[in-house]
């Protein structure tokens, strides 16, 4: 089932028309660093706030907010380095009045990646390299800001390949023994060529081969939510293109920095990327490691004080 919410659901509560209840498949509250908090918002006070959804900021962005369970519910991406603690989200409702709400984040530790390149530019690009750099970090920046009221939801998230999952979300990695930015996404190996497809109804919003990332499609799905596939051999979409749940976006490669041929997929909410399992069913994702827990992990060395805006996967 997909429901649209947006102007169509304020327009069936102010006539009294009933919403489904529990019609949108939430990712799972994980409130940790690089995790999701899903947060109900209290009861409103008069039928004239229930007219239209709150107005939810969390660290100056806007925040994804839809109907479940005959409420409001704030989804709120938690960017990799904030800290434990209580974070206050900042609430207008539909009549104008304002408030604030809390939710708690719980510390988490992620393990260490250590990996080889063996194309040394990938670790140290050259001058015209940082030039190409720089003028996709705007239109990856731009692709990730995109914003439309409406959001369509599936029932699920559908894996968007075939294949094994590998390094997973939030590792501090190392190229070459040098740090890098925490692992913004998770792999998933499979050979060249197979297919990548839409894990939800989506408008392809940039497609391009980047420096880092390769081959690589933007998909849109409503209120911040945005997905990006990386590495890909070949693109089968166009931007401005409207896709469905398991429709063909393009298939596997190793363009960009890799060590093999894999997906690299990212899952940005209000502009924080955060970990692509919380969005899958529970059976997809049993016995799958998390960053804490890492099979890839190995050696040891320093702690890298990492920038989590530098270039790279």
């Amino acid at each position: 089932m997909r429901l649209r919410f947006g102007m169509t659901l304020c327009i069936l509560m102010m006539f009294g028309i009933p919403v489904l209840a529990a019609a949108m498949a939430l990712p799972r509250h994980n409130p940790v660093p690089g995790g999701v908090a899903v947060v109900p918002l209290e009861a409103e006070a008069s039928y004239a706030e229930k007219l239209g959804p709150p107005a939810v900021r969390y660290d100056g962005r806007i925040i994804m907010v839809v109907h479940n369970r005959d409420q409001w519910v704030a989804v709120v991406g938690i960017p990799l380095d904030t800290p434990a603690g209580d974070k206050t989200l900042q609430v207008q409702l539909a009549s104008g009045a304002e408030r604030q709400q809390t939710f708690t984040v719980r510390g988490k530790h992620y393990r260490e990646e250590w990996l080889t390149v063996k194309n040394k530019r990938m670790v140290h690009p050259n001058q015209k390299d940082r030039e190409r750099i720089d003028k996709e970090r705007g239109r990856i920046a731009n692709a990730l800001a995109h914003w439309t009221a409406e959001v369509v939801v599936e029932e699920a998230f559908l894996v968007p390949v075939d294949g094994r999952f590998t390094s997973p979300f939030g590792l501090r990695r190392f190229f070459n023994r040098q740090p890098r930015r925490p692992h913004s996404g998770l792999d998933i190996a499979a050979p060249i060529g197979t297919p990548v497809r839409a894990p939800a109804p989506g408008r392809v919003v940039e497609t391009g081969h980047f420096f880092f990332n390769g081959k690589t499609v933007f998909l849109e799905h409503g209120q911040g939510l945005v997905t990006m596939y990386c590495h890909l051999e070949r693109i089968d979409v166009e931007i401005g293109q409207q896709v469905n749940r398991g429709e063909l976006l393009g298939t596997v490669g190793m363009t960009g920095r890799v060590t093999g041929p894999h997906l690299h997929w990212s899952v940005s909410l209000n502009r924080t990327m955060v970990d692509p399992l919380l969005f899958l069913p529970v059976d997809k994702v049993a016995g799958v490691p998390d960053g804490k827990a890492a099979a890839t992990t190995k050696g040891k060395g320093p702690v890298p004080h990492v920038n989590v805006e530098k270039d790279g996967l």
